[in-house]
């Protein structure tokens, strides 16, 4: 995507999906009522597009300081909530700055491809886990759940991993057994 985009969110998905602008915004409604259960107001109707290689790139340089969650969370709700252009540097060392990160250093890393290679090795690895969108979760490397999800959706999800993830014992239990106190030989 370009930095500096002329459509707006539900113009992207009618064109993105072949719907049409209501039904874009009638899409985007469980999304809005899924941040809302987690406290948070996301804005559709203002958010600024924009691509994000750049916002990526900022969160590699906050996790060679520790703050990649920091910034991560920072970058999302400027995003999201405030409406903020993610793609403008400036804007970018603002959010940086909120989170402790050095103003100049980040101003010299967005003016460079500082960063660029771990982005798109991260890239990489999403598209050999096939992630095509976000979000995307994946557990235990093997089993993906994505788009926004309830909770009842997890849970299943989980109860369904662990239960396919339980030991089988391929012999009976009548063998020698150890523990801390030593061995016990069974009595037959």
């Amino acid at each position: 995507m370009e930095r500096d985009v002329n459509e707006n969110i539900y113009e992207k998905l009618s064109k993105k999906y072949g719907m049409s602008i209501d039904a874009a915004k009638a899409n985007t409604q469980n999304v809005i009522q899924m941040a809302k259960e987690s406290g948070l107001e996301y804005q559709m109707d203002t958010m600024i597009l924009t691509n994000t290689f750049d916002a990526h790139r900022l969160t590699m340089l906050a996790k060679k300081e520790g703050k990649m969650q920091e910034m991560t969370e920072r970058i999302l709700y400027a995003f999201f909530t405030e409406s903020k252009h993610i793609g403008d540097h400036e804007t970018l060392a603002d959010l940086a700055e909120d989170v402790g990160l050095n103003r100049e250093a980040v101003i010299q890393m967005l003016s460079s491809d500082e960063m660029a290679d771990e982005v798109r090795a991260d890239e990489e690895t999403a598209k050999a886990y096939g992630v095509t969108g976000v979000p995307f979760y994946l557990i235990d490397k093997k089993y993906a759940l994505t788009g926004a999800q309830p909770t009842d959706v997890f849970v299943q999800a989980l109860n369904k991993i662990i239960a396919e993830n339980k030991i089988t014992f391929l012999n009976n239990e009548d063998g020698m057994s150890c523990d801390d106190d030593g061995c016990e030989i069974p009595k037959k």
